[in-house]
C-alpha cells in the first residue's frame, strides 16, 4: 500500500511541476530576451506574494517528486529498505524542502 501511495504521489508531483516548469523557462526567456539584470528581477520578484507562492509550490512539487524517485534508485542499488529506507527519503525530502525554501525566501522576501 505505501509502494502505491508513494507512486501517485510521485505522479501528482509531477502533475503539478509540468506547469510551473513551463511557467519558470516563459519567465526565464521573457527576462533574459528583455535584457533584465539580475537586481531588476529581483527587484520585481520582491515581497510579491504570488512569486512566492508560485517558487514556493515548485519547491514542495520538486522535494516530493525528487525524494520519491531518489528512494526508489537508493532501494535498487543497496540493501536498505523498511524504516531506514523511509528516514533516508525523509532526510532527503526535509534537506531539498529546507534549501529551496531558503531559495524562495532569498528571491521574494524583503
Amino acid at each position: 500500500m505505501l509502494d502505491f501511495r508513494l507512486y501517485m504521489a510521485q505522479r501528482l508531483s509531477a502533475l503539478i511541476m509540468a506547469p510551473l516548469v513551463i511557467g519558470h523557462l516563459a519567465v526565464m526567456i521573457y527576462a533574459v530576451q528583455g535584457g533584465l539584470s539580475a537586481g531588476e528581477i529581483l527587484g520585481r520578484t520582491r515581497g510579491s506574494l504570488f512569486w512566492a507562492l508560485f517558487y514556493g509550490g515548485f519547491v514542495v512539487a520538486v522535494s516530493v517528486h525528487a525524494a520519491i524517485g531518489l528512494r526508489t534508485i537508493i532501494s535498487e542499488w543497496t540493501r536498505l529498505r523498511g524504516v531506514m529506507l523511509n528516514a533516508l527519503a525523509m532526510v532527503i525530502f526535509a534537506v531539498l524542502l529546507v534549501m529551496g525554501g531558503r531559495a524562495v525566501l532569498a528571491v521574494t522576501m524583503i
